[in-house]
């Protein structure tokens, strides 16, 4: 069986991987004990809100079949494949206590961060090969171009830490 995708699809998934985003975040926030790193991973944990709620317009904005279900799915089967999709591949929300420890320094945090903005990124990718041109493929690009401006932001903020 070949599944296809529409942009509302993706939207939501990337809706989820905004919010496990923020809440590693907030959790890296709780265990630093550097009261400016700690501040930052806060502010990272808003910009994470910020982009769900990007997202979450996106999906609003979205005309005809971009919205609409692909396939028949009376039980919701389909929305919790994708929010366990999104929970499994990008910011992991299950091991987001296992992984910090609080010994991490910053750019450690950082770089953990950098990791799953880019596994983010090739996630997006990999699905933009399921949606058609159709079910709104230019939608879902634009998602995977906002992803590579979190990688750039966040190697901003490590180069400005190394230089503190």
């Amino acid at each position: 069986m070949v599944a296809n995708f529409n942009a509302d699809d993706i939207l939501a998934m990337a809706e989820q991987i905004e919010r496990n985003g923020a809440a590693f975040y907030r959790r890296a926030a709780e265990i630093s004990t550097d009261d400016s790193v700690k501040k930052r991973l806060e502010q990272l944990a808003e910009w994470e809100g910020g982009h769900e709620s990007l997202f979450s317009k996106m999906r609003e904005n979205l005309k005809g079949r971009e919205a609409e279900p692909t396939t028949f799915d009376p039980n919701g089967d389909a929305a919790h494949y994708l929010t366990e999709m999104a929970n499994r591949h990008v910011f992991r929300s299950g091991d987001v206590t296992r992984m910090l420890t609080g010994k991490e320094t910053p750019e450690q945090v950082l770089d953990i961060a950098i990791d799953f903005e880019r596994d983010s990124i090739l996630f997006f990718q990999g699905v933009e090969t399921l949606v058609p041109a159709w079910l709104g493929k230019d939608k879902v690009h634009a998602l995977v171009e906002e992803e590579m401006g979190h990688v750039a932001y966040l190697a901003r903020e490590k180069a400005a830490l190394k230089s503190r």
